[in-house]
């Protein structure tokens, strides 16, 4: 069960987080992001000496100031429980399709002399280095079809 699971099951209820300088805050959890930022409402705010105590209707807690959170145990429950209801996935976890550069891309390297995708004389549709043309933000400058030793730096 990962931390961001359990916090994001407790959303609307209460808990105590202890910041690394002492101070405590007691209230309900409103919501939480992945920075494992809190938003609470109806806090309750304890000095690290534990003698001064202040009442705040809502409070955010930066995530990297967080020492430590405290949830009540029913929340564990309901973890299990929505763990249980998610239908588990079979074989390896998917991933987004290749979405590289083709050949005659804008640019890029394909491992031919010239870098670029378009291996034909004087074909202009690729880009990358070389001395053919390309797109015009390419450093082969803005020209199809350019052949032999001029190289025209791009604008």
């Amino acid at each position: 069960m990962l931390p961001l699971t359990l916090l994001r099951t407790a959303v609307f209820h209460p808990m105590l987080v202890e910041l690394k300088n002492g101070e405590t805050y007691n209230g309900n959890l409103v919501s939480c992001d992945n920075f494992m930022n809190i938003h609470l409402r109806d806090v309750i705010c304890t000095s690290r000496d534990g003698d001064r105590f202040w009442k705040i209707p809502e409070c955010y807690v930066r995530g990297n100031t967080i020492k430590y959170l405290r949830l009540p145990e029913d929340i564990l429950g309901l973890v299990k429980e929505d763990i249980n209801e998610k239908p588990s996935r079979s074989g390896p976890p998917s991933r987004r399709p290749f979405r590289g550069r083709g050949d005659g891309g804008r640019g890029g390297h394909t491992g031919r002399p010239g870098g670029s995708g378009d291996h034909r004389k004087g074909g202009g549709g690729g880009g990358g280095g070389g001395n053919r043309g390309g797109h015009q933000g390419s450093r082969g400058g803005g020209r199809g079809g350019q052949q032999g030793g001029q190289f025209r730096q791009g604008r």
